[in-house]
């Protein structure tokens, strides 16, 4: 089953880690829509948000203190989601279900993050196999 706990960490953070290295390699074209978008300092936020992005799925694949990976992967989903994806702010019906979809991803996303997260907490649980213990250990 470890390797069923392995498999799954791999699939839902290999995204985390292509677009942290997207945001890195590209983040000259992604920081015309942040702008658009009002973040403060775009192309730096283009850059540390990659930075968050690739840190955090690394942490959950190789099992790098993979429990607050998952929780700070969590986090930055929120946030863009809310920042990058205010559908309710948007006049444009097909610009709106666009940001929707976006808002919807990230938050599942987020959900799914904070759930690897309280499984990874749980003193003993089993996730796959790992570098590093959990930082936080819960009792169940």
């Amino acid at each position: 089953m470890e390797i069923v706990f392995l498999i799954g960490r791999i699939l839902f953070a290999f995204m985390f880690v292509m677009s942290g290295i997207n945001h890195l390699t590209k983040a000259d074209h992604m920081v015309g829509y942040a702008q658009f978008k009002g973040v403060p300092s775009p192309k730096l936020a283009v850059q540390g948000s990659g930075v968050v992005l690739l840190l955090g799925g690394l942490s959950v694949i190789l099992g790098v203190w993979a429990d607050l990976g998952a929780i700070v992967l969590a986090a930055i989903l929120v946030i863009m989601a809310v920042k990058m994806h205010n559908f309710w702010a948007i006049e444009d019906p097909q610009a709106k279900q666009a940001d929707m979809i976006g808002f919807m991803k990230n938050i599942s996303m987020a959900g799914g993050a904070v759930f690897m997260f309280a499984l990874m907490a749980i003193d003993g649980a089993p996730y796959g196999p790992a570098i590093t213990e959990s930082l936080f250990n819960f009792n169940y």
